[in-house]
């Protein structure tokens, strides 16, 4: 990788982890709002048959909160590989990871080969 992919590299998870990080912010506040909720009532939402329970989407927001802050993990991990030059080097095989796929998933480990020989297990 040249110094000019891996500028724009560097710049793209930046933009994903700025965006990562206002969507794990936002999750959180919305589990806070439906925790509130949750403890101001003593009614039973598990069983009300209108829909979906405030209970459901508090536990769908934790659940979206912590794919969050994996995905940040994973980008600031691509960070240190890139710094390292070692970003576009498949953990598994060692081959290289296409440029193609680093733009679209920036924080990929894995060339595609090895992503789909994992998929098939």
């Amino acid at each position: 990788m040249d110094s000019v992919d891996a500028e724009r590299f560097q710049q793209l998870i930046d933009v994903r982890i700025a965006d990562t990080r206002a969507r794990i912010e936002a999750s959180g506040r919305r589990i806070d709002e439906l925790t509130k909720a949750r403890s101001g009532t003593t009614e039973d939402d598990e069983h009300d048959p209108e829909g979906s329970t405030i209970s459901q989407d508090r536990a769908l927001e934790v659940k979206l909160h912590e794919d969050a802050q994996r995905s940040l993990t994973d980008l600031q991990q691509a960070l240190t590989r890139l710094a390292d030059g070692t970003y576009d080097v498949c953990e598994h095989c060692g081959g290289p990871i296409s440029l193609e796929r680093l733009e679209v998933r920036p924080e990929t480990r894995l060339c595609i080969d090895c992503a789909s020989s994992r998929l098939r297990r």
